[in-house]
């Protein structure tokens, strides 16, 4: 007779502590004590031969009331497991609604400061309450050993809110950093007309970026007491090197040679005036925005499905094109170096664009550091010229990138007359749906010639849509 293994535990509880003679010497069953007489008799160990047996029938009652026990056991055993279950899933996924509660409100602590119209003092208050309520989130919660160890959900998610986290502390500090560095800026009204501030400016111009360089940190830190090695500079480039290389003391370089008699012969044919300073600095900053900022790699942001629109391109050209015109005035007397003004903005990756835009160069998913290389290359290029030929040579080379490139673009010769085409066009046009400054055309028309960007992003995006001023 096969006795399962479950029922030897029960089995073994049921033999007589002390057994007879008779049921030593296989007379007697252990269990029911009866004589076995002509019924077989089942060994029960140690060895088939010696110990205690016991008859069928009992054996037989004993293993049915193992199997009940063990059934019942694992039915309790599959209920605990069951209520375990759930309550560890009630407790996993509250732990998991209060990570990702606490990771939209980092998410809206940065998007507020990095948003003007957020005071100062707010942002600071959000981000004390923001990390309070960081704090108080518990440990994460362990699962019952009857359930599956290996969780990513929760180690993810607290992966993001930490990611978060780190992202609205920087926010915060760099807001209440430049807070607190333009709080300490004194009033410069000398400075209005250069950077063609409205009637209304206090004389205080804000800073929103400002790079010191590699080295000013450690040199800031040592006059604390504080020293630390600085790091190796980096190697020019080849092509620097090359040029620092190819040149002898004492001689002078032109990177263009002959650019005078070129660029004159060039703008005259489009109508530009070169001895018409205002018109060529007007050229010439239309040029450096193209050169340096619109051709090359940002064809690649743009087109990236996260990346700016056509109207945001728009808008934020032309808020280039003021500046680069300021730095190309500032130039001419202060030097080159005033063009490092306009590198600054034109590559600043966290910079909201014009025209009302959110796009920022550092949420697109394409990598920003090809665009940012060409933008200091190109504007390091146009200083060197100034440099070496004089501050004229350097307008009259980036005047004649724009004459030959955009000549009909804003601040060129050509921009009045592209601007009448396209009211023209936009006068029979039907404007159903189209953004509300395109409505009094009076006003898109003196809008479109003097700041283009004060219609706003959305309403030059449906322009360019259109293709008017193609």
């Amino acid at each position: 007779m096969h006795i399962p293994d479950y029922a030897y535990v029960l089995i073994r509880s049921a033999l007589p502590n002390i057994p007879t003679s008779r049921q030593v010497g296989a007379l007697d069953c252990c269990f029911c004590d009866q004589p076995f007489e002509d019924r077989p008799a089942v060994p029960l160990g140690p060895t088939p031969d010696s110990g205690l047996f016991g008859c069928r029938p009992c054996l037989t009652r004993l293993v049915a009331r193992a199997r009940r026990g063990r059934d019942a056991e694992l039915t309790q055993d599959a209920e605990r497991i069951r209520s375990a279950s759930v309550a560890w899933l009630s407790t996993r996924e509250r732990h998991l609604a209060r990570l990702d509660s606490a990771r939209q409100a980092a998410e809206a602590v940065t998007g507020l400061a990095r948003d003007d119209d957020t005071k100062p003092l707010q942002v600071a208050w959000l981000l004390v309450s923001l990390e309070s309520a960081y704090a108080w989130i518990p440990e994460a919660p362990e699962p019952p050993t009857s359930a599956e160890r290996e969780n990513s959900d929760l180690k993810d998610e607290a992966f993001r809110l930490d990611l978060a986290m780190i992202t609205a502390r920087e926010a915060v500090a760099e807001r209440l950093t430049y807070h607190l560095i333009n709080e300490a800026q004194p009033a410069e009204p000398e400075m209005c007309e250069e950077l063609e501030c409205p009637e209304d400016c206090s004389g205080r111009h804000d800073f929103s970026d400002i790079d010191c360089g590699p080295d000013a940190v450690f040199e800031d830190l040592a006059r604390l007491g504080i020293t630390v090695e600085k790091p190796e500079p980096e190697p020019l480039p080849p092509a620097l090197t090359a040029f620092a290389g190819g040149v002898d003391a004492g001689e002078k370089h032109s990177p263009l040679p002959d650019i005078e008699e070129q660029a004159l012969v060039v703008l005259a044919h489009f109508g530009i005036d070169a001895d018409d300073t205002d018109a060529l600095v007007s050229a010439a900053a239309a040029g450096l925005v193209t050169d340096a900022w619109r051709e090359g790699p940002l064809d690649v942001i743009h087109a990236a499905e996260d990346g700016p629109s056509d109207g945001e391109i728009f808008a934020q050209s032309i808020d280039l094109y003021r500046r680069a015109r300021a730095a190309l005035v500032a130039a001419r007397d202060d030097g080159p170096e005033m063009l490092l003004a306009f590198s600054a903005v034109a590559s600043d990756v966290n910079l909201p664009w014009a025209g009302g835009s959110r796009f920022a160069l550092r949420t697109v998913s394409e990598p920003v550091a090809e665009f940012v290389q060409h933008v200091d290359d190109r504007v390091w290029f146009t200083a060197e010229v100034m440099r070496e030929q004089g501050w004229r040579a350097g307008l009259l080379h980036r005047a004649t990138s724009a004459a030959f490139k955009v000549p009909t673009h804003f601040g060129m010769p050509g921009w009045p007359g592209a601007v009448a085409s396209a009211m023209e066009r936009l006068a029979v046009l039907d404007r159903t749906g189209a953004p509300e400054p395109l409505t009094d055309l009076a006003a898109v028309e003196a809008a479109l010639l003097e700041a283009p960007d004060r219609l706003g992003a959305e309403a030059l995006d449906w322009i360019s849509h259109h293709a008017l001023l193609d």
